[in-house]
Parts: structure tokens; sequence; C-alpha cells
């Protein structure tokens, strides 16, 4: 049962837990998890959503990798028609203990490329469904395009990318008007 604060898939498991696991752990969200992360995500819904993790300990910091499978339905930016997307991906995601003396939310800080997939740790135990619902998140296509997406935007007048930066040179300004002065 989720409370207000709560993630909608959480699953903590404490540090000690954690050192003893020697196997891979799966873990799989229920309905009502998926259903509530695809609100927060603002996806049409998550079918199914897994991921099988093993862990290694460096220090206070734990290492989870892993591989994440989903099903999600998103909706074609184009056309709005319903997009099954199928995820099978490996990650890794360092959590690390939350700082003591945090800088305050207003300060600026710089993430180096490593950091971008660390998660900080409250107390003495991680919740990897929260991970792992980020890390689908990030897997996730923020524009995803049907088979019919191309086809459909050109009826509509829509340029593609490419034609559009043609039409933006120096020269695609030039054919423009060669084309419609009539001459060859």
């Amino acid at each position: 049962m989720m409370t207000a604060d709560a993630p909608e898939f959480s699953r903590p498991l404490t540090l000690d837990k954690v050192d003893r696991q020697r196997e891979p752990l799966t873990i799989t969200a229920e309905p009502d998890e998926r259903a509530a992360l695809a609100a927060r995500f603002a996806i049409d819904a998550i079918d199914a959503l897994s991921a099988t993790v093993s862990f290694a300990s460096e220090g206070d910091d734990v290492i989870a990798r892993g591989r994440l499978s989903a099903k999600v339905m998103q909706t074609c930016v184009a056309t709005g028609d319903a997009l099954p997307v199928k995820i099978d991906e490996p990650f890794a995601v360092r959590f690390i203990p939350e700082p003591g003396n945090a800088a305050p939310e207003e300060d600026e800080i710089e993430l180096s490329a490593d950091e971008c997939d660390t998660m900080h740790y409250h107390g003495r135990a991680i919740d990897l469904g929260e991970a792992v619902a980020q890390t689908l998140l990030l897997s996730l296509d923020p524009y995803p395009r049907g088979p019919g997406a191309e086809d459909f935007l050109k009826a509509k007048g829509v340029k593609s990318e490419g034609e559009a930066k043609r039409e933006a040179s120096p020269f695609g300004a030039l054919a423009a008007l060669k084309d419609t002065s009539g001459k060859n």
C-alpha cells in the first residue's frame, strides 16, 4: 500500500540484506504500481515491469547492476495512435549515502557524467524499486513515433528535418526562387 510520499514502486532493501544477497534478485511491479507509474510518467500504460539485479558494495556505496524489462504503451506524437514499446536493457545504479550537510536547494550543483546514474539512500536502506522506475523513465522515448508517422506528417504539410534544413540554406532559398520563376 502506497502512502502519499512513498514512491509508486518502492522496494526498500536494508544494507545488511544487500550484503547477504549472493544470487540475483528479481523485482516485479504489481498492476496498481504500474498504473501509478504510468500516471506519473504521463504514458498510456505499463503492462509489465521487472528487473533482475546483482549487487556489489564499495565501502558505503552499493552498486546495483541488472536488466530492466518492460512493456509500455505510449502515444505516437504525430498520429495519436497507441504505440506498444518493449524495453529490455542493462542498467547500473550507484547508491551513495545521503550527504550529511546537503547544499541549499537554490545552489547550482554540477554533475559529472559518472553521477548521472547515482542515487542517494537514506539511513540504512536503498530503494531498488524507485531506481528501476527512474531507469524506465530514462529509457522511454520522449517523442515516440509510430510506423505511419512520417507519411501522416507529410500529408499535413510538415517538412522533414532534412527538407527544412535544405530550405533554410542559402542554396535552398535560391532553388525556391528558381522554382517560382518558372525558369530551368
